[in-house]
């Protein structure tokens, strides 16, 4: 195969948010079409039209392109092989459900739902899987005769009787299905509207899609359609069927039980996308030197989907906050002001931020850690008794505090250098532990045992705010 013949597609259905895995199979496809000098291709599934979302279809297109990816064709783009919307499609799946009546592959079944109910029940009280018994097969005149009169119908795919059907995967190699598991799968519906497994053949075979790479979810359907690529005497395409996502305790398939799970809700939490889309690289992936920080255009060069592990992998939040926290580090303090300015709350004030970033940079883990690590900066504190008095007695702390808050009231200026002077000062005039009493007047100023740079944030909060705060650690001790 020619490297431009290289053609990959994402086909998502406007019936909700994307989910953050389809998300991380969307990037395999991308990053293969560009590694091969082929073509991304975006397609809307949305002939379920019961559950379609107003609106999901631009908010798909939208979440693509927030985390830094594209499409090569698709809509909004064009392309030789359009529309690339399903719906738009419809007169080409009824030609070529028809064309399958024709070759005798495919037969009309006018089963009424009623029946088709009651089938299903004594099949599972036989604790048989359910399945199509075949009733409409070998009596299409009496079927002809009622659809002339008027009665609804669908269009069903002969299924040939006990036959292996067999496909390689790029991750998992041959994989055999006997037909007898696989039911005469409906074509086209009552509607018109063609099913999943129709529409997805006709258009990738029409689009000419060489490589499908989709969820493992997708493994039990893929036999349904091998048999229609054969029945359409088309050649098929390169399957790989990538693992699922686990929950971040392991057990199950990532779902929104477990937690949010839209790839929006990512970047609302504060993840950057290019740290989240090196997350997804890295997920049943290695780096040929196993590099972990990896930017796009490495992950082209090198990433091939045979490469990708079979198993499922965990959805590893601590390993996405390391890389995200490594991803936030590089950028500069404009660019991280500019990307926190969402996550800021509007009761911390504007003029403040620039001087905050510096002391958080290296904390931060999300975008919207800013909020927990800088609430002590504003407002009223809550100083806990137990920490401010840890390792030393009330009498002890109280001269402390009161020492301090005469050094800090005598001192001329209000600069990082001469708060350290003071407070360094006092601790070696008096021989008091440092460690305790840096603590303790980290405790008295922000309530927080862990904070950026002690004397750096005491400068932020300015000298009114200290002093209060001070006082009222003093008061604690009485």
């Amino acid at each position: 195969m020619k490297n431009t013949d290289v053609r990959t597609r994402m086909a998502p259905s406007p019936t909700g948010d994307m989910h953050v895995g389809s998300m991380g199979v969307l990037l395999k496809n991308y990053a293969f079409a560009k590694k091969n000098g082929g073509k991304f291709i975006l397609r809307i599934e949305d002939t379920d039209k019961e559950r379609e979302v107003p609106g999901a279809i631009g908010r798909i297109q939208d979440i693509i392109t927030a985390y830094g990816l594209d499409w090569d064709e698709g809509p909004g783009k064009g392309g030789a092989y359009g529309p690339y919307i399903q719906s738009e499609r419809m007169q080409l799946y009824t030609d070529m459900a028809n064309d399958l009546i024709k070759k005798g592959k495919a037969y009309y079944c006018t089963c009424s739902r009623e029946r088709l109910e009651t089938l299903r029940d004594s099949q599972r009280a036989a604790k048989v899987p359910p399945k199509y018994d075949k009733f409409c097969r070998d009596r299409q005149d009496e079927v002809s005769r009622e659809i002339a009169a008027g009665k609804d119908y669908v269009i069903r795919l002969k299924t040939p009787d006990n036959q292996d059907v067999t496909f390689t995967d790029l991750l998992r190699g041959k994989i055999t299905f006997n037909t007898a598991s696989i039911d005469d799968q409906v074509l086209l519906k009552s509607d018109g509207y063609p099913t999943y497994h129709l529409a997805v053949v006709v258009d990738d075979h029409s689009m000419n899609i060489s490589h499908i790479m989709r969820g493992e979810e997708w493994i039990s359907s893929t036999p349904k359609h091998v048999l229609l690529y054969h029945a359409f005497e088309w050649d098929m395409p390169v399957f790989a069927h990538m693992p699922i996502y686990l929950n971040p305790d392991g057990k199950g398939k990532m779902s929104k039980r477990k937690g949010t799970v839209s790839a929006q809700s990512f970047l609302d939490r504060g993840y950057l996308p290019e740290a989240l889309l090196n997350f997804f690289m890295i997920l049943g992936w290695a780096h040929p030197e196993e590099k972990e920080i990896l930017t796009l255009d490495e992950y082209i060069q090198h990433f091939d989907p045979k490469d990708v592990s079979s198993k499922s992998v965990v959805f590893d939040l601590k390993k996405l906050d390391w890389i995200n926290g490594m991803y936030i580090r590089q950028l500069s303090l404009s660019e991280l002001e500019t990307k926190i300015a969402p996550f800021v709350p509007n009761t911390f004030p504007t003029e403040m931020v620039s001087g905050v970033l510096p002391l958080i940079h290296e904390r931060l883990e999300k975008l919207s850690d800013f909020e927990e690590l800088t609430t002590f900066f504003i407002g009223d504190i809550e100083i806990p008794t137990d920490l401010l008095l840890k390792k030393s007695t009330a009498s002890d702390v109280a001269q402390q505090l009161e020492q301090t808050i005469t050094g800090l009231e005598e001192s001329t200026d209000w600069t990082i250098e001469s708060i350290e002077t003071v407070i360094r000062s006092l601790q070696e005039k008096h021989n008091w532990k440092r460690n305790q009493y840096f603590m303790m007047i980290r405790v008295a100023t922000t309530g927080k045992k862990a904070t950026p740079p002690l004397f750096e944030t005491m400068q932020l909060i300015g000298k009114p705010g200290i002093l209060e705060r001070l006082r009222t650690a003093l008061q604690n001790c009485n």
